[in-house]
């Protein structure tokens, strides 16, 4: 007699796919056509200074800026909505109660990603790319900040911090490099202690560098006016998969509860 599967083991079922479509895709993708014609235009300085930005914008909202992004959200009304779902997926155990769950953290992203994007868009179209980086930083954490509350996670403690960053590890790099990143999350995931002889600046400087190397072409296109615009309609790209990866991962930490 085949044994049914529970309705947890459903979920994670589903959950492998969608993890292995992310990754498939991000693994065999290379250089466009477009950054291949960029190279050679590219300022040598550019990435030094785009590294440099990042590493700047996630020091200034780690260290001061959770309380003002705190501000454009209800925290408390996530927080009671995780439990809320939380205790309808202990008490009933059934599908509905998880998707329900899964949905509507996967919806959170989706305001930040259009506000990031036509952001990105506006200043691309009056030449602005490396000013844009706060801010693209800023809804991105965002972002990232209410789908760890829908999935019952604060993101305050340095160990939060770090594993958010190697989220964006994940999902920014491809190729073997990313292989190896989302080994790391996944290690994190197991043992939320595997990151204890690493420091919190180290892995800054780490993400401003993949961060720097994914965007350095699209950056360059920002900065001219007009042309700018298909710059600036990237952070709406990698806000979106950023996000996505958050979410997968989120949930998967979640559901290891479960088992």
């Amino acid at each position: 007699m085949i044994k049914r599967k529970t309705p947890i083991q459903k979920e994670m079922l589903l959950l492998k796919k969608q993890e292995q479509r992310f990754l498939e895709h991000r693994q065999k993708q290379g250089d466009s056509r477009l950054n291949q014609f960029l190279e050679d235009k590219i300022p040598d300085k550019l990435q030094a200074t785009l590294e440099k930005a990042f590493f700047s914008a996630f020091k200034l909202i780690f260290v001061k800026g959770v309380s003002l992004i705190e501000k454009t959200y209800k925290r408390e009304e996530l927080e009671k909505d995780f439990k809320i779902h939380d205790y309808a997926n202990q008490i009933k155990s059934d599908r509905k109660s998880l998707k329900t769950m899964r949905k509507q953290a996967g919806s959170v992203g989706k305001w930040n990603t259009a506000a990031s994007g036509a952001a990105g868009i506006g200043m691309g179209l009056i030449g602005v790319g490396i000013p844009d980086i706060p801010v693209f930083t800023g809804f991105l954490l965002r972002s990232i900040y209410q789908i760890s509350l829908k999935y019952g996670y604060s993101y305050e403690t340095e160990e939060e911090k770090k594993w958010i960053l190697l989220l964006i590890q994940g999902a920014t790099a491809y190729g073997e490099e990313q292989r190896r990143r989302d080994e790391a999350v996944d290690a994190f995931i197991e043992n939320e202690r595997a990151l204890l002889g690493r420091s919190l600046g180290e892995i800054i400087e780490e993400t401003a560098g993949i961060l720097s190397r994914e965007l350095l072409y699209m950056k360059f296109l920002q900065g001219i006016p007009i042309v700018g615009v298909v710059g600036g309609a990237f952070d709406l790209k990698y806000m979106k998969e950023i996000t996505a990866y958050a979410e997968l991962k989120y949930r998967k930490r979640y559901y290891r509860s479960f088992v």
